[in-house]
């Protein structure tokens, strides 16, 4: 986008930025809200939203109406019979139309209020209630691709590719990172919202970067990711890029995108928690085929792409630990384990993972005894 507000989008379609700046700056009425519902919808990939007008300030998702959309158009239903309810499971602030605005994750449910096939968010929270004792936390690495409109990645020549990896993890400079100011906004714009987002890095193939979501406990891990998500897609959209989370967007010799989830429990992180440590990691490698089937949006087949042994990874097949291995499905990081408590890494969930897809798998392996 040019210095002077202007995002074409097409030869002969221009849109100024600063025209829709002053719209935004015109008085909003003490009595009316605008509330963004957001939710995932039938890829179990992507994100949808729309907004309705509320004539009060909610403050937490339960003052928030239920309301519907046109799941033939989401993949989720037939024509037929189309509407599918949102229900408000998390609210934010909006950081694009700036408080008193909400933004608000929803489940989706189909006309019987049963869930959608999409909606794993309901068996998460079950999970995560069973399990509540153990006090479960949660950090996500999510991992992403800035693309070009024309799915080349942002930044790279239009013929070729850029020099080989090396110099652009955590690289500064304009020849060795590429989309800072949407990285940079993103991030405030999380802050603002009060999503808790704990980072943010350039990652090692140029043009992708990392942000961070947590601590979490339990079920809020996925809420916060999902509408971190949602905030970095618009923000992409707001500079003409974008955000793919395709876990290996390149070919060849470069890193694949992951979304590693660090998970603790209360007892893992008390004095000699490494024991717990331990017994989580043996009962994790028990159920490493059945963990990989839930850590992609495609069944293990996305990651059959990203997970093979090089490029920071393990191989899909074989199930390994160690201690600071970026090469094993589970890593425990060096100050854990020289402190002897602390938690665990799961390298294995991919970029388009469903974080709630994820939670579930790790706290019904490690904490229930089902």
């Amino acid at each position: 986008m040019p210095g002077n507000g202007l995002l074409k989008t097409s030869p002969n379609y221009v849109i100024n930025k600063a025209v829709t700046a002053r719209f935004q700056h015109l008085p909003q009425p003490n009595n009316m809200v605008q509330v963004m519902y957001v939710w995932i919808d039938g890829t179990g990939q992507n994100l949808r939203a729309k907004s309705r007008t509320l004539d009060f300030i909610p403050t937490k998702p339960e003052e928030i109406p239920v309301w519907n959309y046109d799941g033939s158009s989401t993949y989720q239903t037939q024509g037929e019979n189309s509407d599918v309810f949102l229900y408000p499971v998390a609210i934010f602030e909006d950081p694009f139309r700036l408080m008193p605005n909400k933004l608000v994750m929803c489940e989706t449910y189909m006309h019987d209020h049963t869930r959608t096939d999409t909606n794993h968010r309901k068996a998460a929270m079950e999970t995560m209630e069973k399990a509540a004792d153990q006090k479960p936390w949660f950090g996500i690495e999510q991992e992403y691709t800035l693309l070009d409109t024309d799915g080349k990645p942002f930044g790279w020549p239009k013929v070729g590719f850029p020099g080989p990896q090396g110099p652009y993890y955590c690289g500064v400079g304009a020849d060795k990172v590429y989309g800072r100011d949407i990285v940079e906004a993103h991030y405030r714009a999380c802050m603002y919202a009060g999503i808790k987002i704990s980072g943010e890095n350039a990652e090692v193939m140029p043009a992708q970067w990392e942000f961070q979501v947590g601590p979490c406990e339990g079920i809020s891990i996925g809420d916060h990711l999902w509408m971190a998500r949602y905030i970095l897609h618009r923000v992409a959209e707001e500079f003409g890029i974008v955000v793919t989370l395709d876990p290996k967007p390149v070919p060849g010799d470069w890193n694949g995108a992951g979304a590693h989830c660090n998970f603790s429990t209360k007892a893992m992180r008390e004095n000699n928690g490494m024991i717990e440590i331990e017994k989580a990691i043996e009962k994790l490698s028990k159920q490493h085929m059945k963990h990989i089937k839930l850590y992609d949006a495609n069944e293990g087949d996305d990651n059959k792409r990203r997970l093979t042994g090089k490029h920071e990874t393990s191989s899909i097949s074989d199930f390994s630990a160690g201690v600071a291995n970026r090469g094993a499905s589970i890593r425990i990081p060096r100050g854990c384990a020289e402190e002897g408590k602390g938690y665990l890494e799961d390298r294995r969930p991919a970029s388009n993972c469903d974080p709630y897809r994820v939670i579930e798998a790790i706290v019904h392996t490690v904490c229930l005894k089902e």
